[in-house]
């Protein structure tokens, strides 16, 4: 939660920026350090997701198993397209 505080603020701060039509690639500097923010978060709660529910479902098997897998394999391509 700290973290996507923080991530808010930095995004506030960039509203403020474009309102007070700032030099761009000052405004481009903060996008992408939200962006790399965001990634940071998404790594961890891939990871807490991992950890939790992908293992709880190996010790399943069955079909739970496989749609687990999937869904973190589909997850794992959106982080990488994205």
């Amino acid at each position: 939660m700290r973290r996507l505080n923080r991530i808010e603020g930095q995004v506030r701060g960039i509203t403020r920026m474009v309102e007070q039509d700032r030099y761009c690639i000052d405004v481009l500097t903060q996008v992408a350090a939200v962006s790399g923010a965001l990634h940071e978060v998404a790594l961890v709660l891939l990871k807490d997701h991992m950890s939790r529910c992908l293992i709880q479902a190996a010790d399943a098997g069955g079909p739970a198993q496989e749609a687990k897998l999937q869904e973190a394999v589909d997850a794992i391509a959106r982080l990488v397209r994205g």
